[in-house]
């Protein structure tokens, strides 16, 4: 992942809708959700809705999938992935130790 990825990607996470509902599709994986449920999750419009899942779509974070009359959204896990090595690339100055802790919050989950 490069700079402009990276700041594509924590754009379209930077408002609230964009960021439960990609929550809501990590929550859901590898199932996905389709997209009249993530819009009565929401509260939302569709039309408004469909503006922000256009957002995650852009930004390579959302993928959508047609099953029969209805479109299934996923997380893309490897574009979160991506984004999160992207982040903690250079942390803790190359000593691996002091980011166990993270790690094994992480495996908790």
């Amino acid at each position: 992942m490069d700079n402009d990825s990276a700041l594509l990607a924590l754009a379209a996470l930077a408002h609230p809708t964009r960021l439960d509902a990609f929550r809501r599709l990590v929550q859901h994986e590898p199932e996905g959700l389709s997209t009249g449920q993530l819009v009565e999750q929401s509260g939302l419009t569709q039309s408004t809705f469909s503006t922000h899942l256009a957002v995650l779509a852009k930004a390579g974070l959302v993928q959508s999938e047609k099953r029969g009359r209805h479109f299934i959204q996923r997380a893309d896990i490897d574009a979160l992935r991506g984004l999160m090595l992207f982040l903690a690339k250079d942390c803790c100055q190359g000593r691996a130790e002091l980011c166990e802790p993270l790690l094994a919050e992480l495996a908790c989950c």
